[in-house]
């Protein structure tokens, strides 16, 4: 990979991992609740997922995935319920001084890997997107792994960075909320709604 279009893959990374999404409702939500540190580990599940869609894509599965209505519309729908369970969740969740301090003691870093991953792997417009987003920076007459490599290395590093430096870090503010009852009402139904927001988007969109 030349490095004008390295230059334009970065450009083009650090713009979308700025656009607000399932992942970064889930970092500042993972930010809040167990502290800006352990929120790593959910961004390294959903960076283990966007591995997944890149060598998905590399394989030839994201035109499959693409093509099919059946397979692309079972992903989207299973994904879509999968953020809308996690937003009613949030919303029917009670403000609990005690358990929101259990919670950041008790909630393991498999737990929030694990919610990561899927929060960024039951997105099939994830696929759809590498499939559109990943030709235009990789020449088919060069050596194809190295050229994936430095692809992949540089979607993660941008995403963790603007994930954790950014979103993350933005959530810090919002830390004092969850200190009475109302301020975890109030976060809460924001974090709740954004779910399901994002949720009712991707299957409708």
């Amino acid at each position: 990979m030349t490095f004008s279009v390295w230059l334009a893959l970065l450009g083009a990374q650090a713009l979308i991992s700025f656009s607000p999404g399932a992942g970064a409702v889930n970092t500042m939500s993972n930010s809040l609740t167990v502290g800006f540190r352990r929120s790593m580990w959910g961004i390294l599940g959903q960076q283990v997922a966007l591995l997944v869609h890149i060598a998905v894509v590399a394989a030839g599965v994201g035109l499959l995935v693409a093509s099919s209505p059946v397979a692309f519309n079972v992903i989207r729908f299973g994904g879509a319920a999968y953020l809308v369970y996690l937003g009613i969740r949030k919303l029917l969740q009670a403000p609990d001084l005690e358990e929101q301090a259990a919670v950041r003691r008790v909630e393991g870093a498999f737990s929030l890997f694990r919610r990561g991953l899927w929060v960024n792997l039951l997105n099939p417009k994830a696929i759809v997107f590498f499939l559109a987003f990943v030709p235009q920076f990789i020449r088919p007459s060069e050596p194809l792994l190295g050229q994936y490599g430095i692809l992949a290395g540089t979607v993660v590093a941008i995403d963790v960075l603007v994930m954790w430096f950014f979103y993350a870090a933005a959530a810090k503010s919002f830390r004092r909320f969850t200190q009475n009852p109302r301020g975890q009402i109030v976060l809460n139904r924001v974090f709740g709604l954004l779910f399901v927001a994002v949720g009712v988007l991707l299957a409708v969109a």
